[in-house]
């Protein structure tokens, strides 16, 4: 499949594109960006500095993925923009290369959807089947594991984390470390439950919803200190892999704290 570059597109000639590309009118695209098989980029999108683009993507109109961090540090080093394949970015996207003084690299899994405005900040790790809604942004830094959503103009704070299949609420702030599965909304956001609709969605058998929900009413009881609970959790459930990824990524260096319940269970 031919390379197909609009006549008032502006690719540098550095710039690598795979097989079946498309670069719609006004796009540009720089000399030290990787672009993979048949990944559309239609009209006025802006791709710089040194980034990856995989496989099957389409970046639509005005998007900006590439531009240096918002980091006064910043000097112009060559860090990296790293995004995966089948991934559907939407207008006016942004998405930064990394900071100096960590690796350097921004990382965006396979098949994320980003929808309009949304922002990936410098040296964030977002996972795969990752859902950013509308005016949703990730402060430098932040973790995002597989699966999870955040809703319209949430706000994610750097350094935090926020576990696989968790569920951000619509104009939450974010400024603590969201458990895998569980589900945050308000501001500053707490943790209001686990992401039972998601988990529904993503074909999680009956059984072992109940058993997270056991785990998660020990967890978050209020007899003992919250130490006594994150160890009989473990013990009463080790044999449970999606609620021992809860517990490990507790007890994981972090940081930021931990996103906690507002009122009693």
């Amino acid at each position: 499949m031919a390379v197909e570059i609009h006549p008032t597109a502006i690719v540098a000639a550095g710039a690598e594109l795979a097989d079946g590309v498309t670069v719609g009118p006004y796009s540009i695209v720089g000399e030290h960006v990787r672009v993979g098989p048949r990944t559309q980029i239609l009209a006025h999108v802006v791709i710089e500095n040194r980034t990856t683009i995989g496989a099957d993507c389409s970046v639509r109109n005005f998007a900006n993925l590439g531009g240096p961090p918002h980091h006064t540090g910043y000097k112009g080093e060559p860090t990296e923009l790293v995004i995966g394949d089948r991934n559907r970015i939407w207008e006016h996207v942004t998405m930064h290369i990394g900071a100096p003084g960590g690796d350097g690299v921004t990382r965006v899994g396979d098949d994320g959807f980003f929808m309009a405005t949304s922002h990936i900040g410098h040296d964030c790790v977002v996972g795969d089947n990752v859902v950013l809604a509308h005016g949703a942004t990730l402060g430098g830094h932040t973790i995002v594991g597989d699966f999870v959503t955040v809703s319209g103009l949430a706000a994610v704070h750097q350094f935090c984390r926020v576990g696989r299949y968790a569920f951000v609420g619509g104009l939450a702030a974010v400024t603590k470390d969201v458990i895998p599965y569980g589900m945050v909304w308000g501001n500053h956001a707490h943790l209001e439950g686990l992401n039972l609709v998601g988990l529904k969605r993503r074909n999680f058998d009956r059984d072992t919803v109940s058993t997270l929900r056991s785990a998660y009413r020990l967890l978050f009881a209020e007899e003992g200190t919250f130490q006594e609970r994150i160890d009989d959790t473990a013990a009463a459930f080790g044999h449970s892999p999606p609620v021992m990824e809860i517990i490990d990524f507790i007890r994981a260096d972090a940081n930021r704290p931990l996103c906690l319940p507002e009122r009693e269970l």
